[in-house]
């Protein structure tokens, strides 16, 4: 009778020990990793982020660590190597989880889902089409009429690099323009939207944040949003799905990640702090502002991951029609 009790005992020790460091969680800094240098516009929503929900954690406090390189997919290779302890996470978007492990020859070396924990969405943001103040179109639907009608190459468009959201959104409305364009990559969203002020690019989807200042002061014209509806911060700029291009939808996304089989107990945790941190009122606006749509639907972790397996599959569509192919 001694022998199974004993083995009993032994058996719960591990548990305890492992409900008490999750009980004590956190009790030193988490590093919340971006993939992007700072002042874009995914640092910013992540240090937004992070100053918030160290507030709704015990004992919290959360540093925001810039891994640059290949958008993103430096920082989610790393990531994937790390403990599975809740003390590293990151804050991935749809360049590194949704583009790249399609569109980069060879594929990536993690898998967008399967590799890692999730944990919550934070946002979504739709993209804006702009154009050179000089260039001949008022309104997205004159735009795509123009398109519609022009031959192929007779346009040149500037994007923020290869493989980025804002390349692949503008060949995914070349494709459904049945056109194409010829594409000038700068390094930065900052340079794509002086290029475009400046007519080295007649046109360019950039990312919201990066182009509504030059918006908000006349440098460029803000004609159509990539995305499902109209943005808060720029009301009177119509959807291109409403301007000829019926269907169009392509949004950047942030979702919270962290390595793959972290304790449920420890995602919870991070996971109501999230909630917690986006029911704010402040943080929704300071989002917005940077040109983020807080995540208002359902948002446990199984949410995030069913979000996680359908935006991957989109953009695998989106990849596949286009042909967009990046160089390792």
């Amino acid at each position: 009778m001694l022998k199974p009790l004993l083995r009993a005992l032994l058996t719960c020790v591990p548990l305890l020990a492992a409900t008490s460091a999750w009980a004590a969680f956190p009790d030193r800094p988490i590093t919340l990793i971006t993939g992007y240098a700072p002042g874009g516009s995914t640092d910013i929503a992540a240090r937004l982020l992070a100053d918030r929900m160290q507030a709704h954690l015990p004992n919290g406090r959360i540093v925001v660590e810039n891994r640059a390189g290949a958008a993103g997919v430096v920082a989610s290779e790393w990531l994937r190597r790390q403990a599975a302890d809740g003390y590293t996470i990151m804050l991935v978007e749809s360049g590194s989880h949704g583009i790249a492990p399609s569109a980069l020859i060879g594929g990536t070396r993690y898998r967008p889902v399967e590799d890692f924990s999730h944990i919550a969405v934070v946002g979504t943001g739709p993209l804006v089409l702009i154009a050179n103040n000089d260039f001949p179109v008022r309104t997205a639907a004159q735009f795509t009429e123009l398109m519609r009608n022009a031959p192929a190459d007779k346009y040149a468009y500037a994007s923020s690099g290869a493989g980025t959201p804002n390349h692949l959104a503008t060949e995914m409305l070349a494709s459904m323009l049945n056109t194409r364009w010829v594409h000038v990559a700068y390094r930065s969203g900052g340079q794509q939207v002086q290029a475009v002020h400046q007519g080295q690019g007649q046109f360019g989807v950039a990312v919201l944040a990066s182009a509504a200042a030059q918006i908000r002061d006349g440098l460029v014209r803000g004609v159509a949003l990539t995305g499902p509806e109209r943005f808060p911060t720029f009301p009177n700029i119509p959807t291109l799905a409403e301007s000829g291009v019926p269907g169009f939808d392509l949004q950047t996304w942030n979702v919270i990640l962290g390595p793959a089989d972290m304790p449920a107990e420890i995602v919870a945790v991070l996971n109501r702090a999230i909630q917690d941190s986006l029911a704010e009122t402040t943080l929704r606006d300071k989002l917005v502002n940077t040109g983020v749509a807080p995540w208002q639907q359902p948002n446990t972790p199984a949410d995030a991951r069913a979000f996680m397996v359908r935006e991957v599959e989109k953009f695998r569509a989106v990849v596949a029609r286009t042909g967009v192919q990046l160089q390792p």
